[in-house]
């Protein structure tokens, strides 16, 4: 699970980065969306949250893991498909969006391993 928070950290790390040039760009009067708002501050959320479900499952939580594995999955295909939205944001938003919910996918292959699998069996 070591590898898959740094994996979760990488995406934290993009995500903070993507809200502060929003928070700068909002400073300086640039133009920001609510919507930009949103997905930046949500983005952070998730990453927090999902770092500390791969925390709880590094402690042998099975409840946490099967988060884990649900949200590596689902988040870069939700983000790619919204940031994909023609005209919806701004280019340079979602590509780096995108990046960092690109780096889930490692995260999303590891944990969805047999081996990591059977380490959080399913109980009778």
């Amino acid at each position: 699970m070591s590898t898959v928070k740094k994996l979760v950290a990488v995406y934290g790390a993009i995500s903070v980065a993507v809200l502060a040039v929003v928070i700068v760009l909002s400073v300086v009067g640039g133009e920001v969306s609510a919507f930009m708002w949103g997905r930046a501050g949500g983005m952070v959320a998730s990453a927090v949250v999902t770092y500390w479900l791969a925390e709880r499952a590094a402690r042998g939580a099975r409840w946490a893991y099967v988060r884990v594995r649900i949200i590596c999955v689902v988040v870069p295909i939700a983000v790619i498909v919204m940031d994909s939205i023609p005209g919806a944001l701004p280019v340079w938003f979602a590509a780096t969006q995108i990046a960092g919910a690109l780096a889930l996918i490692p995260a999303a292959v590891l944990v969805n391993r047999a081996g990591l699998r059977a380490a959080f069996p399913k109980p009778n």
